[in-house]
């Protein structure tokens, strides 16, 4: 692209000559993502946070290969030893190694929060959605369970189910996930109402595209910026009701171990042996914290009003 200044004109440099042809460069064009990486990569805390993040799942996955101690082999000549050589994070009253514990206890943790994350946003984008695009008889029913499900003691639920099918981790999976998705598909089915008018949902509509493929194709992606900000808030909150329905006996148990479970087992000996408590709430304050961070991020950087993460 080339332009002629005009004599006299200040636009072009300073030694051009009157009426030369300098190049003008084109207008620096982002594209969503990128502008959305920027703005997040501008957010200090929330660059923290994936930082943190990242070496915990690097420690949950890596951390196994730097100790010679298996999560459920026992030490019988060390019992409830405080942190050394040869058990970095000390051992518990089995002769447990806690490091190697502490890494099979948050890479447990972490598959069930990923889990149970994923198919709750995957049934709340369904349902929410669904229901304001179809409304009638479909909204009414949806919404009935809905507000069914939020008023149910899930929490009771759980842990009675859970204690049945002795703590076992993927039964748990679905049972957090059965109660975990519809405060945010009421959030979603609130938002979608207004989506539901918009001039590409009625072209489809014309076109004759089927019902649900606007649900899927055209409304759920707008929503893509509440999706992942529900997401990463969803890790947060599944991890602390695993741990509490762990801490309180009634999720992972023995001979598997979470996080939950680890705390458990260091909660009676607080004073005598710190060390069994410490680690894994260490950890645990590190993994809430983490995802907290990074939700905030995401939520600034894809929230046009928002200035946290600059100008665009």
């Amino acid at each position: 692209m080339t332009a002629t200044l005009p004599t006299g004109s200040l636009d072009g440099p300073l030694d051009a000559p009157p009426g030369a042809r300098v190049d003008v460069p084109p207008p620096l064009r982002l594209g969503r993502l990128r502008l959305y990486a920027r703005r997040f990569a501008r957010n200090r805390s929330a660059v923290v946070g994936v930082i943190i993040f990242v070496l915990l799942v690097a420690y949950s996955v890596l951390g196994g290969l730097f100790t010679p101690w298996d999560w459920s082999r026992q030490d019988f000549l060390a019992l409830t030893q405080p942190p050394s050589g040869s058990h970095w994070f000390g051992t518990n009253q089995g002769g447990n190694d806690i490091y190697a514990q502490s890494v099979h206890g948050l890479q447990r943790s972490l598959v069930i929060a990923l889990s149970v994350s994923v198919l709750t946003i995957v049934i709340a984008a369904v349902v929410g959605a669904g229901a304001a695009y179809l409304g009638g008889r479909v909204e009414r029913w949806a919404l009935a369970l809905i507000h069914f499900l939020l008023v149910v003691p899930s929490f009771l639920i759980l842990a009675l189910v859970s204690n049945r099918v002795s703590g076992d981790w993927r039964v748990l999976i679905p049972l957090l996930t059965v109660f975990g998705w519809m405060f945010t598909a009421r959030v979603i089915w609130s938002v979608s109402t207004s989506l539901r008018e918009r001039d590409y949902v009625l072209l489809a509509e014309f076109m004759g595209v089927s019902r649900w493929r606007i649900v899927l194709r055209h409304i759920i992606p707008h929503l893509g910026a509440l999706l992942i900000v529900n997401f990463t808030l969803g890790i947060v909150s599944t991890v602390l009701a695993e741990t509490s329905l762990s801490f309180l006996g009634f999720g992972v148990k023995t001979p598997d171990v979470s996080l939950g479970s680890l705390l458990a087992d260091g909660s009676g000996t607080i004073t005598s042996a710190p060390w069994l408590f410490a680690f894994p709430a260490g950890l645990l304050v590190l993994l809430t914290v983490s995802v907290t961070l990074i939700g905030d991020g995401l939520r600034d950087a894809l929230d046009p009003t928002s200035m946290v993460g600059g100008r665009a």
